[in-house]
């Protein structure tokens, strides 16, 4: 366990100094402006983006799909293309880049004509389509992640009901069997989330997330970093796990070294989608850390009870666990809601980004999803405070405790849509 608790204390301690990922790049202006009728050719485009870029991840292409060279200029935010001289006088690029900070893909179309000519046309509008990652990928991706997030909920989740709640279900098959499934969904799609990202970031398609380059390229970046850190962390969970199948989950050494590969599995995953977005990273990071834990100990909880503790039906488990679980539950939500909250106002930032923006939209949709969950766990609450001690006195009856396993169960399946939803948002662009 000594090793174990060493390295993982390393790598919180760099996880926690590093910073999270930055808002996604976008193109500030250009000269020649979209739309812009100069009098004469220019020889070359000037692109302004809003922060640093690397020139290996900026793409400009043609009408043809032919690639233009780029050049850096003095300042590291500005990329100069140079441009042929088309017969016809009109020009029509597309530029694509990727986000160092957090593998995000930008694209934009700018067309300009010389003279009074007009600078676009509905032909040129049509071949000169900004470029865009691929849908299979971007769906792949989108699952990948749901899988992700589901994997860290069920294990840190099911850690904590065992260890604080129910120590005895280190012994129970069913909670053991969610446990194991549960690490070997998180490190799996951890290394499909590398290819995946690659694949992705070069506008590439489904065959393109397999090659070792690709893996080599998405290591080599930011991104790439963070996710070789949440495989690692995985790594060590496979230490935790088998401790505590063996009994050790009331062993203080075990709980500090949890609690350790917990916080770095936790901070890896807030560390590549939007919490940094706004006037206060640091905010951001905090609040999303709180939100992915209540997450995690809800859902967690939630799936251990529905699936391990429920079908046993034991009256002295019930009285035990299920107060208990409620408890953590309620504090959980209150966790989840204020740093929900903090996120979505640092990330959308007004009422108009929220009502016009795909990204509101989506937003919207999760908060809808969450209200009918809290009423499924209101149900939940009220047969807890109702109808438990009956169910304790009639030894578990199947009768008396169907409603409360009705009620988690749809709680449960709620759930699911909502780290659903919640994928969706960190692959959207917050301003569209």
């Amino acid at each position: 366990m000594r090793p174990l608790l060493v390295l993982a204390a390393l790598l919180c301690a760099l996880l926690g100094a590093a910073q999270p990922a930055s808002a996604h790049t976008e193109l500030v202006s250009s000269s020649p402006k979209d739309g812009a009728t100069p009098a004469k050719a220019p020889d070359h485009l000037t692109l302004t983006f809003d922060e640093v870029v690397d020139l290996a991840r900026v793409r400009v292409l043609t009408v043809d799909g032919d690639r233009l060279p780029v050049a850096r200029t003095a300042k590291d935010n500005v990329v100069r293309v140079a441009l042929g001289s088309p017969a016809d006088g009109k020009f029509a690029v597309v530029w694509s880049v990727v986000d160092e900070g957090d593998g995000h893909a930008s694209s934009g179309r700018i067309a300009f004509a010389v003279g009074a000519a007009p600078a676009r046309t509905g032909g040129d509008e049509a071949q000169t389509a900004a470029p865009a990652p691929s849908p299979s990928v971007r769906k792949g991706l989108v699952a990948v992640r749901w899988a992700g997030y589901l994997a860290l909920a069920l294990f840190i989740g099911g850690l904590a009901f065992v260890a604080l709640l129910w120590p005895g279900g280190a012994y129970e098959p069913r909670a053991r069997a969610l446990l194991g499934l549960a690490w070997t969904a998180g490190l799996l799609a951890t290394v499909a989330a590398v290819g995946l990202q690659g694949a992705y970031a070069s506008l590439g398609g489904l065959r393109d997330a397999l090659r070792p380059a690709t893996y080599a390229d998405v290591l080599a970046t930011e991104p790439g970093v963070v996710l070789a850190a949440r495989g690692l962390m995985w790594v060590l969970a496979a230490v935790v796990l088998a401790a505590l199948l063996q009994g050790a989950a009331r062993s203080p050494g075990w709980r500090v070294g949890a609690l350790a590969v917990a916080f770095g599995l936790l901070r890896t995953t807030g560390m590549t989608g939007h919490n940094s977005e706004g006037s206060a990273p640091t905010w951001g990071a905090v609040a999303d850390f709180v939100h992915l834990l209540g997450a995690a100990l809800w859902i967690g909880g939630l799936a251990m009870l529905a699936l391990a503790v429920l079908p046993r039906r034991r009256p002295a488990e019930l009285a035990e666990v299920v107060p208990g679980y409620a408890r953590l539950a309620a504090l959980s939500v209150t966790g989840i809601v204020g740093a929900g909250l903090v996120l979505a106002w640092q990330v959308v930032g007004s009422f108009d980004g929220l009502l016009h923006t795909s990204y509101g939209h989506l937003l919207l949709v999760k908060t809808a999803v969450l209200g009918c969950v809290l009423l499924a766990a209101y149900a939940s609450r009220q047969w807890v405070r109702t109808r438990l001690d009956l169910a304790v006195l009639l030894r578990g009856d199947a009768a008396t405790v169907r409603p409360f396993g009705y009620s988690v169960a749809a709680e449960t399946g709620l759930v699911l849509v909502v780290l659903a939803v919640t994928s969706l948002l960190v692959t959207a662009d917050p301003g569209r």
